[in-house]
């Protein structure tokens, strides 16, 4: 059996695990991206049709690195964030231009993300795309971790780092392999997504409408269509995932309303269930979680991508610090605790900003119902409040890497 050995090993090369790879490039480390699923392939979750709204800090980085030029073609800009709760009085919204930025954030269709991430890639030297393949073992010792990749063919080699970095999503096995366990919380609700044709202009809104069943958000996409994040019952998901387009709509609109005029169009449906997923602890010896690996949250808000990014600018800070020092050893227990302390606020603000406003919104409790609209209508008209609130959604809160700042890494 065949061994190599790497600075770096990034199980996952889905957008998460691919974005830490061209990170690292600056740095000039030997880098591994062990993935299962083919190149390109449509089976690759990372890289649907689904749209992923990009906040300012992911921008920045994107900036950072050279790519956000090939992003920004083809991304939406968000310039306004409307929420309402149906059937209630109070409604709240962001505007980018008080914000004094020129977009809250850019919408983009994962595959094209994936595509330019792709692409960029395969231009870089140093790095090794190890896929298809999956890791099936991992050893961890003082002095390097150890992953046992096997091949589609079923051959097997044995690849040595110095940090192992779980990037395989919210369950992952390499995640498992390193002895870390996750606490889930299922929701009870199953997201269902897709994109239509609103017959007015979105004009660069974006909604969140919270329905008796769960949130609804309707973002700007290319061509003047909306990508819809639908949230519904577990019980229900199966009954609408099969109604017909017609249908389909029909019951989406009665959900969201008319603002927008009427609904058609709609493409390609998916859905799958939403879960909280929080590990334990997001290190172990010679190794690291980032991504989903790390957090799962529920999708209001849109905040998930944008977390496992902050997780990416993070390490990438604590590596470039320990490759420029005296003590070069990019796997160090110091570093990893360092990495570990800095990302846990962040990712605990996130979890219970997403968790509390699923919960909030989704109350039967008549005075909590009472109180969630006077605080959205507070919410616009109390100073302040709508610009901490926006600096949060904009991933600008609290200490940020050199990356989410858009320094780049050198």
């Amino acid at each position: 059996m065949s061994s190599k050995h790497y600075d770096i090993v990034i199980a996952g090369g889905g957008m998460i695990g691919t974005s830490l790879a061209l990170a690292l490039e600056p740095l000039g480390l030997s880098v591994a991206v062990v993935e299962a699923i083919p190149r390109r392939a449509a089976a690759q979750p990372s890289f649907d049709d689904r749209s992923t709204a990009l906040s300012r800090s992911t921008q920045r980085m994107f900036e950072a690195m050279g790519l956000w030029p090939r992003i920004v073609a083809a991304s939406t800009p968000i310039r306004t964030v409307h929420v309402s709760d149906q059937g209630r009085f109070g409604f709240s919204h962001i505007e980018a231009e008080e914000q004094g930025v020129e977009a809250l954030g850019y919408v983009v269709i994962n595959r094209v993300l994936g595509a330019v991430l792709q692409d960029a890639l395969d231009d870089l030297e140093g790095v090794d795309i190890i896929c298809p393949a999956r890791i099936v073992d991992v050893e961890l010792a003082p002095d390097k971790a150890a992953a046992e990749v096997e091949f589609a063919d079923g051959k097997q080699q044995t690849l040595t780092c110095d940090l192992l970095v779980a990037s395989d999503g919210a369950n992952s096995a390499v995640r498992e392999m390193m002895g870390i366990t996750a606490q889930k919380s299922h929701y009870g609700q199953c997201a269902v997504i897709g994109n239509l044709l609103p017959e007015k202009d979105i004009n660069n809104v974006a909604y969140e409408r919270f329905t008796e069943q769960g949130p609804l958000a309707i973002l700007p996409v290319a061509d003047g269509r909306a990508g819809f994040v639908w949230t519904v019952s577990e019980d229900d998901a199966d009954r609408v995932m099969a109604l017909d387009d017609d249908a389909f709509l029909a019951e989406l609109q009665e959900q969201f309303g008319y603002r927008l005029g009427t609904f058609s169009k709609v493409g390609k449906r998916a859905s799958y269930p939403l879960i909280l997923s929080k590990a334990l602890r997001l290190t172990a010896t010679r190794s690291v979680l980032i991504g989903n690996s790390a957090h799962g949250l529920h999708p209001v808000s849109a905040q998930g991508f944008n977390l496992g990014m902050r997780d990416v600018a993070a390490i990438v800070d604590c590596i470039a610090d320990s490759v420029t020092g005296t003590d070069i050893d990019i796997g160090h227990r110091s570093l990893l605790e360092q990495y570990s302390r800095w990302r846990r606020a962040d990712q605990k603000k996130l979890v219970r900003f997403t968790d509390g406003l699923v919960k909030l919104f989704g109350s039967e409790s008549q005075p909590l119902r009472a109180l969630r609209n006077i605080g959205m209508l507070g919410f616009d008209l109390v100073p302040g409040v709508r610009s901490a609130f926006a600096k949060h959604t904009m991933g600008l809160a609290g200490r940020l890497p050199r990356l989410s700042r858009g320094v780049p890494i050198k």
